[in-house]
């Protein structure tokens, strides 16, 4: 029996591997996913979730990081 970590990170990199393939429909990757590693859909679908909110974090943590954009000189001299 796979542990529960253990299979979220086997089903990440699945999902992973087929976005780097360049599919996009996320129904369809789910469908190989299940087909490939024998294992539910509902569990596909909660770490697709899981997979979604760690990238979202880290992308607000880099947009957070990024200096706000500055007045150029021309604008500032007008």
């Amino acid at each position: 029996m796979v542990n529960r970590t253990n299979q979220s990170t086997v089903i990440k990199e699945a999902i992973n591997s087929y976005l780097d393939k360049g599919n996009s429909d996320k129904q369809d990757i789910y469908t190989k996913v299940v087909d490939d590693l024998g294992v539910p859909r509902p569990t596909v679908r909660r770490v697709a979730r899981d997979l979604r909110n760690e990238l979202l974090e880290k992308i607000r943590i880099l947009q957070s990081d990024a200096p706000t954009p500055s007045k150029s000189s021309k604008e500032i001299n007008e």
